[in-house]
């Protein structure tokens, strides 16, 4: 991975097409991920991360946007096609791209966690390989950071609600079986069903949860 600004405004402005399908990601309830494949300044197909919501564990935004690439253009190979995620890829995603022969990755953000385009690994600079796409990074890292962020907060703030509104219904709970005993007043109607387990929520950080 370069540390020299080796994009351009048409990849910025094909970034930004990744970071609307991260929110889009967002707005589905998963970890705001996006991508965006080009060929020729033309958008081929876009895909955001689902996981979660298909019960899919390969849905990472990359595999998405090249699984509708493949089908649209009848072909398991995309030797002049770019691929533009908001996320450095994971080992997954980088060999698929790779299997496929795209000619470029540009990635934003960097994933210190997963991201094998020289956080943890490069598999990119891997001469043994014998495919070898480009690979260039941080391009609007900034704004999908923020939004990774953001998701986060506001993803630990409703936990945070959550629990609190659990232990709130398990003292009135609690107050009631007080009361009936003293027969003084009728049973709540938001009250926690017996059996009923209440996790915790996950202490993992954000950057651990990115590839949910």
């Amino acid at each position: 991975m370069s540390d020299v600004k080796l994009y351009t405004a048409a990849d910025e402005q094909a970034m930004r097409i990744a970071l609307d399908q991260a929110h889009n990601a967002w707005l589905a309830g998963e970890v705001p991920v996006g991508a965006v494949i080009m060929r020729h300044g033309q958008v081929i197909a876009t895909g955001y991360n689902r996981p979660i919501t298909t019960h899919d564990p390969t849905a990472h935004a990359e595999i998405v946007a090249l699984r509708h690439a493949s089908q649209l253009l009848s072909n398991y190979r995309l030797p002049e096609c770019e691929l533009f995620v908001t996320l450095e890829p994971c080992a997954m995603c980088a060999m698929a791209l790779m299997h496929a022969r795209f000619k470029r990755v540009v990635f934003a953000a960097t994933d210190p966690k997963t991201g094998v385009a020289g956080s943890v690994i490069d598999l990119f600079a891997n001469r043994q390989l014998n495919h070898h796409t480009d690979i260039i990074g941080g391009v609007l890292a900034e704004a999908s950071s923020q939004m990774l962020k953001q998701f986060f907060a506001e993803r630990r703030t409703q936990i945070k609600a959550q629990r609190d509104e659990r232990r709130a219904a398990s003292s009135r709970q609690a107050l009631h079986g007080m009361d009936v005993i003293e027969g003084e007043a009728e049973p709540p109607l938001d009250l926690i069903p017996i059996g009923q387990v209440i996790e915790e929520p996950d202490q993992h950080s954000p950057i651990e949860m990115l590839r949910s």
